[in-house]
């Protein structure tokens, strides 16, 4: 990136972190930038810094949810928030933003519960590394009579999936699979939300 001024070689490594970004496109977002008002990118500026600030994991599901101000402490999200979800059925999620996909589908009307992650022995990753702990909890807690694990159709999306029927099934509740009409190695996030909703209404028993 030498051929570009410092300041703005800087910004363009710091946009080639993100993911999906390369080189070309971090320029192109860079000179971009560079058109639009001081104004307007201070805007983004201030939104990009009070991200990490304003943002917490939900403490009932570990979605995305706000801090309180005045407590610095992650309130409950707005979904674990309303009475209207059907609080008997659990929609098991590895990220966040495949709890958004499945939310956007309008096929399912229940809760959720983001395991922030997979199952992946080759790179240490076991089930104490994830929040599964905090689900056999709320199962435990009764209330829900189905677990829908919506993990993505990856080889460690299976085998998360696997444990995760392993463990629930001795709590006297129904475990249920996304259907396959999710192509294998996808991921939630990507996929057409009909595609989303008609896996979700074809759920079957593992």
């Amino acid at each position: 990136m030498s051929s570009y001024p410092s300041p703005l070689a800087r910004l363009i490594k710091a946009l080639c972190r993100l993911p999906g970004i390369g080189e070309k496109t971090a320029a192109r977002l860079a000179f971009h930038m560079l058109k639009e008002s001081r104004e307007e990118i201070l805007e983004l500026a201030e939104s990009i810094g009070r991200l990490r600030q304003e943002m917490g994991r939900c403490p009932n599901c570990f979605g995305l949810s706000e801090v309180d101000a005045r407590t610095g402490e992650s309130r409950e999200c707005g979904l674990c928030q309303d009475p209207g979800r059907e609080k008997d059925k659990l929609c098991v999620v590895e990220e966040p933003a495949d709890m958004i996909a499945v939310e956007k589908s309008q096929g399912f009307k229940g809760i959720y519960h983001v395991l922030h992650g997979t199952i992946s022995p080759l790179d240490g990753i076991g089930p104490e590394s994830l929040r599964i702990k905090e689900l056999l909890e709320r199962v435990q807690r009764g209330g829900v009579q189905e677990v829908i694990v919506a993990t993505n159709p990856t080889v460690d999306g299976e085998a998360t999936a696997l444990y995760l029927s392993k463990v629930l099934k001795p709590l006297g509740v129904k475990v249920t699979r996304i259907a396959r009409g999710l192509p294998m190695g996808g991921d939630l996030e990507y996929t057409d939300v009909v595609t989303l909703g008609k896996a979700i209404e074809g759920r079957k028993e593992m």
